[in-house]
């Protein structure tokens, strides 16, 4: 199984670039690497991720503080955050890296503060990405909510460095105020499938599904997939499935895969307080071949990518 790119991780300074907010509750924070910095996350794998020193970020203003954080807002951040990556680009001795976060507690709330030239210590890159295996010529993206950052930067990877693989993009979410994107309200894009910007920018079609049906495909992701498996004909063998979101939803991914003979490759969401296994608190329950034991693996350094059928999951 052929790894996208190789990386060794460090402890790295990073300079805002930009930091901006795409809508309600959802920002993309640009930062630049130099140095080593720019060779470590230049070439960081999709799905790995960095442990983000937030501790020294201001507050808002108190009026900019949602209601339902403010005394969340009073909690200090002791503890780095992770973070994957939407987007990598290496520039000569630069490296320009975009995470993609939305704001749920006192670290992401701070932040939103973030402003150009500003340093951000980050731990990385950490973990094991997504990898591609030789003779797949089809691939299906699977973001659940906030699992579409590393979709992002698997499909700029694709596109750059496997540009004979066809690749269908496909992200979900409750409502369409809780999708993580810029969507387009565009009759043309839509009809052409390619509503989502960020996937549209390498030219990869794209489908949304939300629950309650306010934008595109009306019911789960999964639904979407199952309707999508049922609409088009792909060979198993040279067709993976790459997702990221909830738990129920990789379940119900990695369900539908293995009924119809994919190979898919998941990346679990963990509270991953130190990102170098120190802690032991993002254990992740794995099968063993040839045995109905099971044993648990660390998900900041085993993963957070895992092949679906080696990990125990529950719809």
């Amino acid at each position: 199984m052929e790894q996208i790119r190789e990386t060794s991780k460090g402890h790295y300074s990073g300079r805002v670039l930009f930091n901006r907010q795409i809508k309600p509750g959802f920002w993309r924070l640009g930062l630049e690497f130099s140095g080593s910095g720019a060779e470590a996350f230049g070439t960081v794998r999709p799905g790995q991720f960095g442990e983000f020193d937030l501790s020294g970020a201001a507050l808002p203003a108190a009026g900019a503080i949602p209601e339902d954080l403010r005394d969340a807002a009073k909690r200090d951040v002791l503890l780095r955050r992770p973070f994957s990556f939407a987007r990598v680009d290496a520039k000569g001795d630069r490296a320009e890296v975009e995470i993609l976060y939305c704001v749920l507690g006192p670290a992401t709330l701070r932040m939103t503060t973030l402003d150009y030239g500003d340093e951000v210590s980050v731990i990385g890159p950490l973990g094991n990405g997504y990898s591609v295996p030789e003779g797949k010529k089809r691939v299906i993206l699977v973001a659940g909510g906030m699992g579409a950052a590393p979709l992002q930067h698997l499909a700029q990877v694709l596109t750059d460095e496997f540009g004979d693989i066809e690749v269908t993009a496909l992200a979900g979410a409750k409502t369409k105020e809780q999708l993580p994107f810029e969507v387009k309200r565009d009759r043309l894009l839509e009809h052409l499938r390619f509503s989502l910007a960020e996937f549209a920018r390498y030219a990869i079609e794209s489908l949304v599904a939300t629950d309650d049906g306010s934008a595109g495909f009306t019911g789960t992701v999964t639904d979407c997939l199952a309707d999508w498996l049922g609409q088009n004909e792909v060979d198993a063998n040279e067709t993976i499935v790459y997702a990221c979101g909830p738990e129920r939803m990789l379940a119900a991914v990695a369900k539908l895969a293995r009924e119809k003979n994919i190979d898919c490759q998941v990346s679990m969401e963990r509270m991953m307080a130190c990102g170098i296994g120190v802690c032991q608190s993002c254990a992740v329950e794995c099968r063993v071949d040839g045995s109905s034991e099971t044993v648990y693996k660390l998900c900041c350094k085993d993963g957070p990518v895992f092949d679906a059928k080696e990990i125990v999951l529950s719809v």
